[in-house]
């Protein structure tokens, strides 16, 4: 797309790496060439990571309303990038369990009814949808975008069920998976790329990502239990070292950081390390110097698959099952939402470690599949929507 005015929309400055890595790979896969309206809940913070790459205009997500609805009717196109915004929210937010799809329902309904803008929803997640409420907001929802593209055939064949005629709806990868290799390791040296575990055979290092908003909260302390004890049995057969790699580390309560600070004290013989996590390049950084991550996070998943860094998944709710599902590594995961052994974590760890080129050589082979497929999305974009839009 060229000299658009895009009103973007998404989760940005909530300090959740992620959610930034999507911001600016999107913005990357559309092109500089556009303005874009963006909303933040820090704009200085949104607008000097974006600076002097992009032209864009920032406005905070709540405090500035009034710039939302200007900008909705200045802008050629409505976009949402990534990120479950089809969902009811778990009891573990705190939040209530509709206010996602009633916010992005009167978006939608303003842009489509009174704006009359077209309206992409892009590599986007839906679900989870829980009860018959939530079906039918996400059903009124859907029927104004005029393209819908997901990230997992769960959300695929939600869409279906809910509606949406195959002409407006596609399966996609997530759209982090548009990066090479290069945009998270550029500047890393050597020494810290990805090592195989037979280099270091007496010390086994563990990246670790933990995020508190399971579908089951009330499995989570049994979770904590049951992966303390995993990581007690690996460590009879290595010296251990722990990583912590927190994808958030502010804006919430329960941030990721404070959960791994947490559950260090389960774990108070393994050696455990701490890490400032800034941005995508530090989460790299991390796991280059680790032989495995065990994490929960869809996109710590996604740049430790990008890279080769085999990992063994943490599933906490749809979108990390779907991710792993699509990536081939099943085998290679268990569901935290109801108990397990610890040592079907312990035996898993060992298989994975057993088998780490095999899997780096597959995860990477997967990514560069993804990578170009999103290649041709992208490319393609403009041509889907139902009428030129421009200045």
């Amino acid at each position: 797309m060229q000299n658009k005015r895009i009103l973007f929309l998404g989760t940005h400055a909530q300090m959740n790496i992620g959610d930034e890595l999507l911001l600016e790979t999107f913005l990357n896969q559309l092109g500089a060439e556009n303005l874009y309206y963006i909303n933040s809940y820090d704009p200085a913070f949104t607008a000097a990571q974006l600076a002097d790459r992009f032209q864009v205009e920032v406005f905070h997500t709540v405090k500035e309303r009034s710039k939302l609805m200007r900008y909705l009717g200045q802008c050629d196109l409505l976009f949402f990038g990534g990120g479950s915004i089809i969902k009811e929210l778990y009891p573990s937010t705190g939040r209530h369990p509709y206010s996602t799809l009633l916010m992005v329902l009167a978006l939608v309904s303003a842009a489509k009814q009174l704006a009359r803008k077209p309206i992409i929803m892009s590599n986007i997640g839906v679900g989870p949808l829980m009860s018959q409420r939530g079906h039918q907001l996400a059903r009124w929802i859907l029927r104004q975008v005029d393209v819908v593209t997901v990230r997992d055939e769960k959300s695929y064949e939600t869409c279906r069920r809910l509606g949406v005629p195959p002409e407006r709806l596609q399966l996609v990868p997530d759209a982090v998976f548009a990066n090479p290799p290069s945009v998270f390791l550029d500047g890393v040296a050597d020494k810290e790329r990805p090592r195989s575990a037979s280099d270091s055979p007496g010390l086994l290092k563990i990246a670790l990502n933990l995020n508190y908003d399971i579908e089951n909260p009330s499995n989570w302390e049994t979770f904590r239990q049951n992966l303390a004890d995993g990581l007690h049995l690996l460590a009879e057969r290595h010296e251990l070292e722990i990583h912590a790699l927190p994808m958030q580390s502010h804006f919430k309560t329960m941030h990721d950081a404070r959960v791994l600070d947490e559950f260090q004290a389960l774990i108070p013989s393994l050696p455990f390390r701490r890490h400032a996590i800034q941005n995508h390049q530090d989460v790299a950084r991390v796991l280059a110097e680790c032989d495995i991550l065990i994490g929960e996070r869809l996109h710590a998943l996604v740049i430790a698959a990008i890279l080769g860094i085999p990992f063994y998944g943490l599933l906490y709710d749809i979108k990390v099952r779907e991710l792993v599902k699509s990536l081939g590594m099943q085998a290679h995961a268990v569901d935290i939402n109801r108990p397990f052994d610890p040592a079907v974590l312990a035996e898993g760890v060992e298989t994975v470690l057993q088998r780490q080129e095999q899997i780096a050589c597959h995860l990477q082979q997967r990514s560069s599949a993804f990578r170009q497929e999103l290649q041709t999305y992208f490319a393609s974009l403009e041509e889907r929507l139902p009428r030129t839009v421009g200045r």
